[in-house]
């Protein structure tokens, strides 16, 4: 029996040296923060080296929850915190089983939806909606299968979406932006690959 392979980012999560994914909060967070008060609770789901967490800490945010599967993502997380002086709330988690403690003002996730199976997407996202207070913000970014999934995740991209599959789970909220596109995206010791992508912003009405 073959070795379940292991995903290049768990290597890089445990050299300090090396950034793997961004070392910037993504612009979409950046773009829609000034919807949010400074006590705002917010969530970011599949943190990894956790640049969106960081980034709204030091913002001014007081409440930022952080989570994901990864024990070395968490770990490099907390060392990144420890010597900037960050203090967010990071922890291991999967977003499978994970069992929401309250409500949040903004929940976020950027590429990790499509690791687990769409009726787990699926099923964290109905939740996610539930434990949101009224007014509060989803961005969500999910790849899709316009493009296959290239070959340094397609062993664990078992949930890639449909076009606009995502956008259909979100009727009922205020769709703020919708985009379909394909990027291009490289990673230490991976070659550039192209990602297709769908990327939401919704707000809970009622």
């Amino acid at each position: 029996m073959s070795e379940k392979p292991i995903p290049f980012w768990e290597e890089s999560y445990q050299d300090d040296s090396v950034v793997t994914f961004s070392m910037q909060p993504n612009a979409t967070v950046r773009e829609f923060e000034h919807l949010l008060d400074r006590q705002a609770r917010i969530l970011e789901v599949g943190c990894g080296e956790g640049q969106n967490a960081i980034y709204l800490a030091q913002q001014g945010y007081s409440q930022v929850d952080a989570f994901d599967l990864s024990e070395n993502g968490i770990a490099k997380l907390k060392r990144i915190c420890a010597a900037g002086n960050v203090q967010l709330n990071a922890f291991v988690a999967d977003l499978t089983t994970y069992s929401f403690e309250g409500s949040y003002d903004m929940i976020i996730c950027f590429g990790t939806l499509h690791f687990v199976s769409k009726e787990h997407w699926k099923a964290f996202l109905t939740r996610a909606k539930e434990h949101t207070n009224i007014g509060g913000i989803h961005i969500m970014q999910i790849f899709t299968d316009v493009v296959p999934a290239s070959d340094d995740i397609a062993p664990f991209a078992i949930g890639l979406a449909k076009d606009g599959e995502i956008k259909e789970l979100y009727a009922g909220w205020e769709i703020l932006q919708f985009k379909s596109y394909v990027f291009e995206d490289e990673h230490p010791n991976v070659p550039k690959h192209l990602h297709a992508s769908n990327k939401i912003v919704a707000r809970r009405i009622k």
